[in-house]
Formats: structure tokens, C-alpha cells, sequence
């Protein structure tokens, strides 16, 4: 190599390329007297490549590697490595599960056991057995109690059709609704009235009546969210 060369060289290799020169020797043969550019570490071609040979004259490769171009090409590169290796680094890392959907239904037999915790939780005592039995007498009449999971049983509500004299259509009755505590507020409450809304309107109710323990305040105020209102009071006696 020239002097001349040899200076295009050394600007390169601090640059981090290698300095490619022809190997054609015949002035006006091919691409006799041009250069190339490529990466020193992955051999890539960076600049002066073309179909038929290599393209730039020395001055070409000198202005590419003092100017804009070479630190273009050097942030390009960082970029496409920090994207693989954020790509790379998505790929293995393992995707979060997906929410649980929450599902209204029927209750079965093998929901005893939860729907009793959720009860007991209220301050009744039941026992899954007890729970079984009950839910056996329910679905006979077509009034079986609904569920809601989210995963996992979030919530039971009880319903009931009542006919009556002194009303042109049946009276239904939410008979039981209790959501577990910890999930409360998130709408599981709701979806289940809407539900049972949606099954004593189809039995022909024309009224449907909520009963609720005068020290469950938040419950009150709960379904009034739902348009529920005071209409009057509840009487009591144990036998």
C-alpha cells in the first residue's frame, strides 16, 4: 500500500472498519483504484460495495469516515443490536397469564364446598353437605342458585319466584347474594343480579323484591346503585 493508503487505512481500522482495495492492477479495468468499507469485528459491508465491484475513490472513504456517515452507520448498528437483544430478551421472557374471565352460571354440586365458605363468611353456619341438599331442592322447582367465577367462585346469589294474590304478576325475590370479600366492588354483585334480573323477568315477575339485614349498610347502599329503593319494612320471627 501507498502512503496514501496506508493513512486510509489506520482512519478506518479507528473507526472500525477494514479498508478494502481493489486487486484489479490495469488503470481503466474494472474497479481499479476504488475501495470499500467493511465492519471489523462482523465483516459486513458498510460502504463502497456494488454489484460490479467496489465504488468509492480514497476521498469518498475519507469524507465517509470523518463525517455524518460513519456515525450513522456506527448508531445503526448499536440500534439493530439493542432491538435484537430487547427482542431476544421478550422472546424468553414469560408471558403473563391472562386475567380470568368472569363466568355467571349454575351452580353444581361440586361448587358446595366454596358456596358454604362464602355463607359462613356472611355469619350463617352451613356445612357443604348442608349446601349439597340445598341446591338439589332448588334446581328442582327451575330456580337453580347462580354462580359467579373468576377462576375461582367469587360469589352465590339465590333467587325465587313468589305468586301472590294482590298483584297481576308474580313477586321474584333475590334470596341471597353475597360476593367474597375480597373481590368486592369489582362488579361480580352486579353481573349476578343482572342475571337473575334477566330469569324472574322471563317467569313473568312484575316486581322484584331484595331483603337485606338492617346492619349491612353497604349492601343497602349497593343495590340502590342498582335502582333498587326502600319501599318497606321487613318483619320477623323465629320459629
Amino acid at each position: 500500500m501507498s502512503d496514501a493508503d496506508e493513512a486510509l487505512r489506520e482512519l478506518a481500522e479507528n473507526r472500525g472498519c477494514k479498508l478494502v482495495k481493489s486487486r484489479v492492477r490495469t488503470p481503466g479495468k474494472g474497479d481499479h483504484g476504488r475501495f470499500g468499507l467493511k465492519d471489523s469485528k462482523t465483516g459486513r459491508e458498510v460502504f463502497g460495495f456494488g454489484k460490479k465491484g467496489l465504488t468509492a475513490t480514497p476521498s469518498e472513504i475519507a469524507d465517509f469516515l470523518r463525517g455524518n456517515a460513519a456515525a450513522t452507520w456506527k448508531s445503526s448498528v448499536g440500534s439493530t443490536k439493542r432491538a435484537k437483544a430487547s427482542a431476544a430478551k421478550e422472546k424468553s421472557a414469560p408471558k403473563p397469564k391472562p386475567e380470568p374471565k368472569l363466568v355467571i352460571r349454575e351452580a353444581k354440586p361440586g361448587d358446595a364446598g366454596a358456596i358454604a365458605a362464602l355463607i359462613v363468611a356472611l355469619g350463617y353456619q352451613v356445612t357443604p353437605i348442608d349446601i349439597k341438599r340445598r341446591l338439589a331442592a332448588l334446581a328442582k322447582p327451575g330456580e337453580p342458585p347462580l354462580v359467579a367465577a373468576l377462576g375461582a367462585l367469587a360469589g352465590v346469589l339465590t333467587w325465587h319466584v313468589t305468586p301472590v294474590l294482590h298483584r297481576p304478576r308474580p313477586v321474584g325475590r333475590i334470596t341471597l347474594l353475597v360476593v367474597a370479600e375480597g373481590l368486592r366492588g369489582n362488579g361480580i354483585g352486579a353481573a349476578l343480579v343482572a342475571e337473575a334480573e334477566k330469569r324472574l323477568a322471563a317467569a313473568g315477575c312484575g316486581l322484584i323484591e331484595v331483603t337485606s339485614n338492617r346492619k349491612r349498610l353497604r349492601a343497602h347502599a349497593f343495590y340502590e346503585r342498582l335502582g333498587y329503593e326502600r319501599t318497606s319494612y321487613r318483619f320477623a320471627k323465629a320459629l
